[in-house]
């Protein structure tokens, strides 16, 4: 691997003295293998140890061939380094239900699907990119967790935080200068400069100072970094402490236990926590918590520059109800040609973030109607809130699933005539549509196994 960077080791001994060297040995060690379970689609697929700050983490033995794992695609676990799972510890015991929550600094989704399952039914995420593409990929792991709780936009932190004052929590996985990574990814090493820890330090500045128009008045703001360097780590909460003074407030005391090894190192209101790898068992991970001030709330929205979701008629709201299942209260529209469901506390908030903002996708992507009856869409079949009792479900084999999974033949034989849902182990997977004697395979092309 490339050496650490010289002027990257300077700093690191300037910043920890001879405990520097422990880190530069450590980064030169096999990193950790990590999932996160989705605790709405639970199954037991992997041994391992938990991680402590985690409730759904585990620690893997080795790394397994995932993308040859049809549970990953089924939305059942998600692939995530444990350090970062901390977001998971720093919102513990918080009342989230319903609470609007804005990833500011989304893909490609990690972070968002943790905070997807922490909102409950009734509340709302949005995930924000300013990249298309990581935007897109970030769809994609929304609509395999299946919640239906998540706005994906792609836009600049300055268009959302003209929602002011309109989240309950505001989180900024910052773009950092990636020295976390120093162990996973050898163009981490080879990319890094200082002139980029100072840009991203900038950066980090500009996107918070949106961040904290967005954050209503006794709401949280999270910011981290997945990096090791003081001027973007305590450096940019110091300027925070500078910048809005006797408006920021402690949250409530966060407890992490010693044997973590997590390093607690708190600025003013701020609430700090480092992830070296010589001490945690995780790679470099930064992440600071504090409370906007209560007080009164001018929350302000933008107005609207377009209409983009549109009501459906009564005898189609019939026909898309029949495959929800009955413990949750629903909205539907239309977007385009597709119709969309919505839990009902939300979609409003979901039409005026859409008539403001360049929205990927959000809520559950249904389908169409024809002839009286629902085409479904891909991220039906995987959202938690389907009925199980519409149409066939098959369960298939590993080889079946994989096949499947890759757009390949599978047995008809297998299949009722029409559309079934195709499961493993329990989970759905996607449908097929069985005609004669043939069988449709209706897994997204863009979402195929090409590896062999």
């Amino acid at each position: 691997m490339t050496p650490l960077p010289e002027a990257f080791v300077e700093s690191m001994r300037r910043s920890l003295g001879n405990e520097a060297e422990e880190l530069f040995a450590a980064l030169d060690t096999p990193a950790s293998v990590t999932i996160r379970h989705n605790p709405a689609k639970r199954v037991a697929q992997f041994d391992g140890e938990s991680v402590g700050w985690s409730p759904w983490g585990l620690y893997l033995s080795e790394r397994p061939q995932f993308t040859l794992d049809p549970l990953i695609h089924a939305g059942a676990y998600y692939v995530q380094e444990a350090s970062s799972q901390f977001l998971c510890h720093l919102l513990r015991g918080d009342n989230l239900d319903g609470c609007r929550l804005l990833d500011m600094c989304a893909a490609p989704g990690g972070k968002t699907t943790i905070y997807s399952s922490l909102v409950g039914r009734g509340g709302l995420v949005v995930a924000n990119d300013i990249s298309h593409s990581r935007a897109l990929a970030l769809s994609d792991n929304v609509q395999r967790w299946g919640m239906g709780n998540v706005v994906v936009c792609c836009n600049e932190p300055s268009h959302i935080a003209a929602f002011e004052e309109w989240f309950d929590v505001v989180a900024v996985d910052a773009p950092c200068s990636g020295e976390g990574m120093f162990r996973k990814m050898e163009e981490a090493r080879q990319e890094w400069s200082e002139a980029s820890v100072m840009q991203c330090a900038q950066r980090q500045r500009e996107i918070l100072r949106e961040a904290w128009r967005a954050l209503r008045p006794g709401g949280k703001l999270i910011y981290s970094t997945c990096t090791f360097n003081a001027e973007e780590d305590e450096g940019v909460v110091r300027w925070l402490t500078e910048e809005y003074g006797d408006d920021i407030v402690a949250a409530e005391r966060v407890e992490v236990e010693d044997a973590w090894g997590i390093r607690r190192c708190d600025i003013g209101p701020f609430q700090c926590f480092h992830f070296y790898p010589h001490l945690a068992r995780g790679e470099g991970f930064f992440a600071a918590v504090a409370v906007k001030r209560v007080g009164p709330t001018r929350r302000v929205t933008p107005k609207p520059r377009r209409k983009v979701m549109t009501n459906i008629a009564t005898k189609d709201i019939r026909e898309v109800s029949r495959w929800m299942a009955g413990d949750r209260e629903l909205s539907f529209r239309v977007v385009g040609d597709i119709i969309y469901a919505y839990d009902a506390a939300a979609v409003e908030d979901v039409a005026m973030l859409a008539s403001s903002l360049s929205v990927i996708y959000s809520g559950v992507a249904c389908g169409q109607i024809f002839k009286g009856r629902l085409k479904p869409e891909h991220p039906l079949a995987l959202f938690v809130g389907r009925s199980s009792d519409v149409v066939p479900e098959v369960e298939l084999s590993l080889e079946d699933a994989i096949n499947y999974l890759r757009r390949q033949d599978i047995d008809a034989n297998q299949f009722a005539e029409g559309i079934n849902v195709v499961k493993y182990r329990g989970l759905a997977i996607g449908y097929v549509k069985r005609i004669g004697m043939r069988c449709n395979n209706m897994y997204p092309k863009a979402l195929r196994i090409q590896k062999l």
